[in-house]
Order: C-alpha cells, then sequence, then structure tokens
C-alpha cells in the first residue's frame, strides 16, 4: 500500500486542469452494456474505481480497450453475472443491475462495497426496478433480478429518506430506455452526473426527457446503438482543489471546470471569506486565500444544494478559520470520521447528531493519520497542507478511488509532497 507524506508550509499556486467526472463515468461505463455496438467514452479519470468498472465489464465479458482516457467497450457478448471479487469492492457496482436486466432480462450482482460511510442501502433500486416488472431474491449475498418477459414502463418515486438517490435515477433510467412503453422518474436525482448519463443514452438513441428536474421521462426503445461521449468534469475534485487554494494558495487556477455545477461551492467559500472568480466562459475559475477567513454554516443538501462529498474538505478548512463554525450532513449524518483524525492534527471538533461544531485554531500541526473513505481523505491532505511538519496519510487508497494523481496535481501547484510504498 502506498502512503502520502505532506510537508506542509508551502504555499501553492499556478494552474492545474480538473479530470472526468469519477461518479458521472462509473454509470456511464455500465450503460454500454446496454447496446451490442461500440461504445467510446473520453475523460474518464485514471482512479481506482474506473479500474474496477473496466474489471467488471471485461469479467462479464466485454471487450474493453483503455488508452490515454478514453475507454472503448464492446458489450456484444456478456454474461448476466458480475463478478463478486470485484463488484464488493465498490458500491457503484450497483448500478450494473439496471442495464444487465435491461439488456438480459436477468442479472445476479453482489451486494456492493465501498466506502465505509454508514447505512447505504439499495432498496429503493429494488424498489424502481420491480415497479418495472422485475422480481429479486436475496440468496449468498447476491441480488438476483429477473424479468423474463421483459420490462414495463412505470410511474416511480424514488424519494428516500434522505432526499432522492443518484445511483437509483441511474439504475432506473437506463433500466427504462429499454422497457416497454414510457417510464416516469419522479423525485429523481437531479445531479449534474444524472444529466450526463441522460445525455450518454440519448447520444445512444434513448429518449430520455428531463434529467437535471424532479421528474424524469422515459420512452422505451427497442434496441440502442453505439456512440461516442466525453465526460462531464469532476465538481467534487474541482470543489477540492477549491478548497486547497483556500486553504494554501497564492492564487490557484482551475481548467476545464463548469462554473454552473460548482455554485454552492462557490458559494460556501466566498461566505467564508475568500475569492473565486470565473472567466466569461464559465470553464475556468482563479481562488484567493481571503485576507480575513470568516467562520460559516454548510448544511448538505441534494443538489443543487451544498454537496455531502465536499463536508470533510470544508470541515478541514474550518479548522484553521477563526471563529466556531457549523457542518451538518442531512445525508449522510455519520459522514464524520475523518474528524478525529483532524483532532489528533490539533484541530478542535465536537461532533454530535450530524453535525460538526469547528472552532478554528492557529495552526495544525503534522500527525501520522488514517484514511477511512475516499472524502475524509481529501480532508486530510487539504489539512496537511498547511500543518506544521510532516504529515503521514496511510490508506491513500481511499483517495486514489476517486482522484486522479493527486500528488502531481499538487507538485504541480508547487506542494511538497511525495508518495511513498509502505512496508
Amino acid at each position: 500500500m502506498d502512503k502520502l507524506l505532506v510537508h506542509g508550509g508551502t504555499p501553492i499556486h499556478g494552474a492545474i486542469t480538473i479530470s472526468g467526472s469519477k461518479n458521472a463515468s462509473l454509470p456511464i461505463l455500465a450503460a454500454t452494456l446496454l447496446t451490442e455496438d461500440d461504445c467510446v467514452i473520453r475523460k474518464v479519470p485514471d482512479v481506482s474505481d474506473a479500474n474496477y468498472m473496466v474489471q467488471i465489464l471485461t469479467g462479464l465479458g466485454a471487450d474493453v480497450e483503455r488508452f490515454s482516457g478514453t475507454v472503448r467497450v464492446n458489450a456484444e457478448k456478456i454474461s448476466d453475472t458480475a463478478p463478486y471479487d470485484i463488484v464488493r469492492r465498490m458500491r457503484a457496482s450497483v448500478c450494473m443491475m439496471g442495464p444487465l436486466l435491461a439488456r438480459k432480462h436477468r442479472c445476479v450482482v453482489a451486494l456492493p462495497g465501498g466506502c465505509v460511510i454508514g447505512d447505504r442501502p439499495i432498496d429503493l433500486h429494488i424498489r424502481g426496478l420491480e415497479a418495472l416488472g422485475a422480481k429479486h431474491e436475496v440468496e449468498g449475498g447476491n441480488v438476483i433480478l429477473s424479468a423474463p418477459d421483459g420490462l414495463k414502463g412505470a410511474t416511480i418515486d424514488l424519494c428516500g429518506d434522505n432526499g432522492p438517490t443518484v445511483l437509483g435515477t441511474d439504475n432506473v433510467m437506463m433500466a427504462a430506455t429499454l422497457a416497454e412503453g414510457t417510464t416516469t422518474i419522479t423525485s429523481a436525482a437531479c445531479e449534474p452526473e444524472v444529466v450526463d448519463l441522460a445525455d450518454f443514452l440519448n447520444a445512444m438513441g434513448a429518449k430520455v426527457r428531463g434529467a437535471g428536474t424532479p421528474v424524469i421521462t422515459i420512452e422505451g426503445v427497442k434496441k440502442l446503438h453505439g456512440c461516442v461521449h466525453a465526460v462531464i468534469p469532476d465538481r467534487i475534485e474541482a470543489g477540492t482543489f477549491m478548497v486547497a487554494a483556500a486553504l494554501a494558495g497564492e492564487g490557484v487556477t482551475l481548467r476545464r471546470v463548469r462554473e454552473g455545477h460548482l455554485v454552492s461551492i462557490t458559494s460556501a467559500l466566498r461566505k467564508a471569506g475568500h475569492q473565486v472568480h470565473f472567466n466569461d466562459n464559465g470553464d475556468a475559475c482563479t481562488i484567493h486565500r481571503g485576507d480575513t477567513p470568516m467562520p460559516a454554516e454548510i448544511v448538505t443538501e441534494p443538489y443543487p444544494g451544498y454537496p455531502t462529498d465536499m463536508q470533510a474538505q470544508m470541515t478541514a478548512l474550518f479548522a484553521t478559520t477563526p471563529g466556531t463554525s457549523v457542518v451538518v450532513d442531512t445525508i449522510f449524518p455519520q459522514r464524520f470520521m475523518h474528524c478525529a483524525e483532524l483532532k489528533r492534527m490539533g484541530a478542535d471538533i465536537h461532533v454530535a447528531d450530524g453535525k460538526a461544531m469547528i472552532t478554528g485554531v492557529e495552526k495544525l500541526s503534522a500527525a501520522p493519520v488514517m484514511a477511512s473513505d475516499l472524502r475524509a481523505s481529501a480532508a486530510l491532505v487539504l489539512a496537511a497542507l498547511t500543518a506544521e511538519g510532516t504529515t503521514e496519510i496511510n490508506r491513500l487508497y481511499h483517495i486514489d478511488r476517486g482522484y486522479e494523481h493527486i500528488d502531481e496535481k499538487l507538485e504541480a501547484l508547487g506542494a511538497n509532497v511525495e508518495r511513498v510504498r509502505e512496508g
């Protein structure tokens, strides 16, 4: 396993290019199973989650070729059973269910793994697919879905206890493209990644309308064809580097972003006293650390609200912001494991009932810390940029799941970091 050594105290500056979205790439790669034709996906990030998805496609029998951020998939001959050894490593593998069920009328997918950030049930996925006519059973840790007579359109409400489900929306939307009749998804997730998947499906010949709104309508077609598609920029990677610039930056420019996808993150940073400027096209932004950072409160909400995937990073920023800041996570109230590690570095944080109260300290001190999940890992890296001494971040594989070469990008901005092999 690798670990990251961050030698704190070196300001960052310059420009980097944001990679393609991890959370958009995974369902789009899964959607290639809906056709027998070649699909070419560009801007796929070199992260382990995308690598796992490629391995799953290969394990299903698809012919997959990957080169320079581009993935070509031909799924002419595939099985209906996803390989357990790979599926268990990644929660997003659950989005195989929709396309496999639509294409093969049966699928066997292991219950997914992924980040340990509280209970993440797939009941909404199952409920949506059952509404389309599938039957399901759980056997030996596998979800077995079958629809021998094919899927039929229906009206499906996908609202859960903590709001809409992104992967659930993806799953039902993909399955419905080949269902007979019209499907209407209400309480649909509105995230840009859902819109990107819908754009990809429509490029394949699907008839999806309303993506990006709470109501999505899918008119089923008999067959889909191949296409070429470029994945949107990763708004969470962009947000992470925006926070890095607010923590330790002397002017950092991010290329290949979408201003409209970053409204809530931009608003939070400005509220905390930092400067964010987009160019006229909205595809690049420059961040300057504010002269007088201020405490603030953020509450995570479904898109277009503040994303849960960015709360850990803002917690790291608030750790050295004067005053008391508040971070509330309504999506995953248990997602505060990074706080214990930040406290090892000297942060003053109290967590209770899905809320973190952060009283800013003058500075953090380096310490050996352990990454517990993908976004917690990012928070520790950000905190380490300004900590006194050398912070050792273990279990780097968590951050490699969703950030493409984060160490190289930080080095390009002048940070003093090094990746080393443990043992």
